[in-house]
């Protein structure tokens, strides 16, 4: 195999290779990819390693973690045979991602433009949280993956195994990775199961107009389910697709290098010795012959994989590195036929002698580009699998066949004159305009630099012919051409658009349609709803991406991902490219005319949802504007970050972590605002909820962190039951009673599994209502916000249609008075889908009904109208929005509400007062006190019961050597947490400890830790939800008992009040806080 660098000229598609490194943080991704620029000369070999070339950024090589994804195309020369076949050029485009769970978005966004997957998987630390999330994303995305065990070299020099011992390991690694992809298979195989069934239903349905009776109609169908095979899910050494390497000395192989080294001298055929390379097989030593774990007869010889390749691993690192012996070294690199200059042998630095030997033996690079050649199907087999399964997701067909030409050119990678140009933009990134190519200062040629030189020199004689007592010096510096222009600071920066081009030929110049992930395809492109999710652009510039540098293209073919500058200010994140033609669209064509080749690819799905929100400000009040600019191209520049202003005015930025935001914070003052910033303390998101307390001694249990909760407060309301509040609008024209219930366990977690089906069928009411969608698919209020959506990470249990009648059930399982209450529920919040419900529960009326206004029964709404004694239907939008605004800012620090029912049980018109009001024409200061009344009401419903609060909550998975496990659980407990699990990697001295952690707590976690720890453990943490905090935070000390244990004043601080008043104080709101706390401290008097 040769490499050269990469042409703008792309060779067939079929020759063409589109990948991405996936893999959790630290298991050599980035060197990994430095062995194979090194390959392709674009690096020097001995800088290997050490470089990480991908890492551009200052912070990412400070840090020493990749950040933001890079991608670079390498161009490579493979002779497949040695029989002197003719050398074959592959393109291979390659995309290196962070393993950081703080920019996991970015693996979402680059694994949706490749067709494969190198996952890395550090052969010490093992399967890691961060490696089932990325092995999740490529089965979703249906990329081929490849497994490489990186590190190898740990179990010689670190762990200092023997080679039977991490033959074991290295067995039990393999399996771990399996299980996971089994599971991954077998939640498929559910899924597709259930919608075959439904399918079959159905067809069985439209059937019996046909037949007489459900008997028959079973009797002729002939469609059995088809089971799946999982054979090729899984990795196997055998099979190729896994990987040995250690990225940092430049090694790698697959059991068919080893196959093919020792087939000649065994005698074996290759193909036979690869398939029992791996695996519990044993030569003979007597016959000579393979002979499997079976026929061992109790003799004690070691696997082949042991035997040929293990021991000549351990045998190189023993001589060259753990017990040198040049003698060794010299008969090794004879036996192995390595050509080593005699310095490099006499070399002091062991690391280096190593490199070179395995360079040549086992190159990483060589064994890397076959394994992607061999496993990953080019771009036009790679789409004949994939785009069917992404425009289509929920058919079941194992084949499904195009139905137009726009899906027979996706599915071929058609790249002709003729076919339609289809291109899919995963995000935008941000690149300075000096560092474009056509704005850099391009270095001359050497003809050019002769030119220069022969008029300098012919000036000079000339001006010494004339006497000239001085040379004026107009020639262009001699190694530079011209410098570009220079541009404001304000357009400093770029956006170009990642892409992925999937059919046709795109060229520089050419006008294409960017349809918006909102655009329906159901509509035709001049409907209301599509008019604004149809942007025309023109391509300015095209640019094969070579890392840290862009190379300017005049075209692009078929299955290369690319660059593409022309999107700025029509395409937000992503969208989706197309064009009729390899001409573009044409001036006298329309948008109805070209609606075939038209398609809505989606957007690339979150792995992790923003969840640290902070609050910015320029510290010059007269930089707001550059501010507000920076945060636009921050948005657009990276794919996880959301910007929104709040109804304060305070502009804030959500991040999906700590060091998420320092990267954005670091981009906003130096690149994309360019004013210097104050950052507020991180806001976190509490939830407010209430529960029935039950009273218990407390005597045992004063030295907990977390109190029992007290017997609650009488009712507020005497005579009443729990909960009921009475309101009123001013002067008395509508009185209501309404009472609040904690929300059943079942019900509540049903209702937020399932938010996003009920967010679907609010819409899908709402779009039809008002036959237009929203027309800004980009714009973000502050109701929108995801961290008030953090309870979307979860995968809906049920279908839109499936809704209601899972409800039911779960209100009947509840029991009680929540069985009848599914026709009732007039409306779910906050945001009209939430956790909390707003119940109908009057006597002497027909309810209000949400599923009846969802499914259109208007008969009710309209019986009620006709009916003169049901006046109070003129408020019911009214009493709805003060139940909004009761829950999506709570009584406690106006966090939004979840786990509580309000059953709104009367509600009384005095219809002579109201008549007046309208007559002096003052109904709206009625409705406005109506809704102030039924917020006030609800909020102080809450409080009857017993308040509490819900943390957010990490989960925290902390990899620790025994040595440091203790400073581990004391960080972890100083910062309130809890440790929920432990696990020992068999064959290590490493543990893996799993913890709860509020992110309230968690600032400045990963520092201390690290700090504590010397660097030996470092934590990932991910969103995992809200847990309540088990304490009331009005709670004071009364009984005897109470005043006994903890004294008058209460000297332990009450956890819960503490985080009631910081969110309070922080808002401006009202703080209970006594300014001197204990008038008691020693007074010196005057004598």
């Amino acid at each position: 195999m040769s490499s050269s660098q990469p042409s703008p000229e792309a060779p067939d598609p079929a020759n063409v290779r589109s990948i991405t490194t996936l893999g959790h943080v630290d298991h050599g991704k980035t060197t990994l990819m430095d062995a194979l620029l090194a390959a392709n000369n674009i690096i020097s070999p001995k800088m290997a390693g050490k470089l990480r070339y991908l890492d551009s950024r200052e912070d990412e090589i400070e840090r020493g973690i990749t950040m933001e994804s890079s991608a670079v195309s390498l161009k490579f020369q493979v002779r497949e045979r040695d029989d002197g076949t003719p050398l074959k050029t592959y393109i291979i485009n390659m995309i290196d991602t962070p393993g950081h769970v703080d920019f996991s978005t970015e693996v979402s966004t680059a694994s949706r433009l490749c067709d494969g997957a190198l996952v890395l998987v550090d052969v010490v630390e093992g399967v890691c949280t961060q490696t089932i999330a990325v092995l999740r994303q490529a089965w979703q995305d249906h990329l081929r993956p490849i497994l490489v065990i990186n590190k190898l070299d740990r179990l010689i020099t670190e762990l200092k195994l023997s080679p039977i011992e991490a033959y074991h390991h290295l067995a039990r690694l393999i399996e771990q990775v399996n299980v996971v992809m089994g599971e991954f298979f077998a939640g498929e195989r559910m899924e597709d199961d259930l919608r075959w069934r439904e399918e079959r239903d159905r067809r069985l349905a439209a059937k019996k107009d046909q037949y007489a009776d459900e008997g028959e109609a079973t009797a002729n169908e002939e469609d059995i389910f088809k089971e799946k095979d999982d054979e090729d899910i899984y990795f196997a050494p055998e099979r190729g697709n896994v990987v040995f390497a250690s990225a940092i000395d430049g090694w790698g192989f697959r059991v068919g290098k080893f196959a093919q080294l020792y087939s000649a001298k065994l005698g074996f055929k290759e193909a036979n010795l690869r398939r029992v390379l791996w695996g519990d097989f044993y030569l003979d030593p007597k016959t000579k012959r393979v002979i499997s774990y079976k026929h061992l007869r109790g003799r004690s010889l070691k696997p082949l994989f042991v035997h040929f390749v293990l021991e000549n691993l351990w045998a190189v690192y023993d001589a060259v590195v753990l017990n040198p012996n040049p003698e060794k070294v010299s008969k090794i690199v004879s036996a192995l036929n390595l050509k080593l200059l005699p310095r490099d042998l006499r070399s002091k630095d062991g690391r280096q002698l190593l490199s070179l030997i395995f360079n040549q033996w086992l190159s990483l690079s060589t064994c890397v580009i076959q394994s992607v050649i061999d496993i990953v199907p080019s771009p036009p087999a790679a789409q004949a699998v994939r785009l069917p399964r992404m425009l289509y997701p929920n058919v079941f067909d194992q084949e499904i066949k195009p139905k137009n030409k726009l899906e027979r050119d996706l599915y071929s990678s058609s790249s002709g004159a003729g076919a339609y140009i289809t291109a899919y933009v995963s995000k935008m990134f941000a690149v300075p305009r000096k560092e474009l190519p056509e704005n850099k200062v391009r270095p001359l040629t050497a003809e050019e630099l002769r030119i220069r030189g022969r008029a300098v020199r012919e000036t000079r004689r000339d001006a010494a012919a004339d006497h000239l007592e001085s040379i004026p010096n107009t020639a262009a510096p001699e190694d530079t051409a011209d410098a570009p222009e220079i541009f404001p600071a304000a357009n400093d920066e770029i956006l170009l658009g990642f892409a992925r081009l999937y059919s046709g030929t795109i060229k520089v110049g050419t006008r294409i349609y960017c349809v918006l992930p909102k655009y329906s395809a159901a509509l035709s492109p001049d409907q209301p709803a599509n008019v604004n999710n149809i942007v025309i652009a023109e391509v300015e510039g095209l640019y094969v991406m070579m890392g840290r540098e862009l190379q300017p293209v005049a075209s692009v073919r078929a299955g290369n991902t690319f660059a593409i500058r022309g999107l700025e200010g029509k395409v937000w994140r992503n969208a989706t490219l197309c064009s009729p033609g390899e001409a573009g669209i044409l001036q006298d064509s329309s948008r109805q005319q070209d609606q075939e080749c038209l398609i809505n690819l989606g957007g690339a799905n979150r792995m992790i949802l923003p969840i640290v929100r902070v609050a910015l400000e320029p510290e010059n009040p007269a930089d707001m504007p550059k501010l507000v600019s920076g945060l636009s191209l921050l948005a657009q520049a990276d794919p996880c970050v959301e910007t929104f202003q709040q109804q304060t005015g305070e502009h804030v930025i959500l991040t999906a972590g700590e060091l998420h935001l320092e990267r954005c914070l670091k981009d906003l003052r130096e690149r994309f605002a360019r004013v210097e910033i104050q950052a507020s303390k991180p806001i976190v998101p509490f939830r407010e909820t209430t529960i029935k307390a039950q009273g218990k001694s407390r005597r045992f249990r004063i030295h907990i962190c977390y109190q029992v909760p007290p017997d609650m407060a009488p009712p507020k309301t005497p005579n009443a039951v729990r909960g009921t509040m009475k309101g009123a609008s001013s002067q008395n024209i509508v009185t209501f009673t309404l009472r609040s219930v904690p929300l059943p366990n079942n019900i509540l977690l049903f209702i937020q599994q399932n938010l996003a089906t009920l967010r679907s069928l609010l819409q899908e009411r709402k779009s039809t209502d008002r036959g237009t969608s929203d027309a800004d698919s980009n714009a973000i209020v502050d109701g929108d916000r995801p961290e008030v959506q953090g309870n979307l990470v979860h995968v809906p249990s049920v279908k839109p249609e499936q809704f209601w009648v899972a409800l039911k059930d779960k209100c009947t399982e509840a029991g009680g008075e929540w069985v009848d209450i599914i026709d009732r529920i007039w409306a779910f919040g906050p945001q009209g889908a939430g956790g909390c419900l707003l119940i109908d529960a009057r006597k002497d009326a027909i309810p209000t009904s949400l599923k009846r206004r969802l499914m259109r029964d208007q008969a009710s709404d309209m019986s009620r109208m006709e009916n003169g004694l049901q006046k109070d239907t003129d408020f019911t939008g009214h009493i709805e929005r003060g139940f909004q605004l009761a829950t999506i800012q709570g009584p406690l620090c106006a966090e939004p509400v979840e786990g509580v029912a309000y059953f709104v049980e009367d509600v009384q018109v005095d219809a002579e007062i109201l008549e007046k009001e309208i007559v002096q024409n003052r109904l709206t200061q009625v409705t406005g006190s109506v809704i102030s009344a039924v917020r006030d009401v609800c909020r102080n419903a809450l409080l009857d019961w017993s308040p509490r609060l819900k943390l957010a909550m990490y989960s925290c998975d902390i990899q620790a050597s025994t040595d440091v496990l203790g400073k581990v659980y004391g960080v972890v407990a100083r910062r309130r947490g809890r440790i929920v699990g432990e696990e020992m990697k068999e064959g290590t001295s490493y543990f893996t400890v799993s913890a709860l952690l509020p992110v309230v707590e968690s600032f400045g976690f990963a520092d201390d830790i690290r700090k504590r720890t010397s660097g030996a453990a470092s934590p990932q943490l991910i969103f995992s939800g809200y847990e309540m905090l088990d304490q009331d935070p009005f709670w004071v000390p009364t009984t005897e008992e109470e005043l006994e244990d903890l004294g008058e004043k209460a000297d332990r601080s009450n956890l819960a009040k503490e985080y009631m008043d910081a969110v309070r104080e922080r808002k401006g709101m009202f703080v209970d806080r006594k300014i001197v706390q204990f008038a008691e401290k020693q007074r010196t008097l005057k004598r």
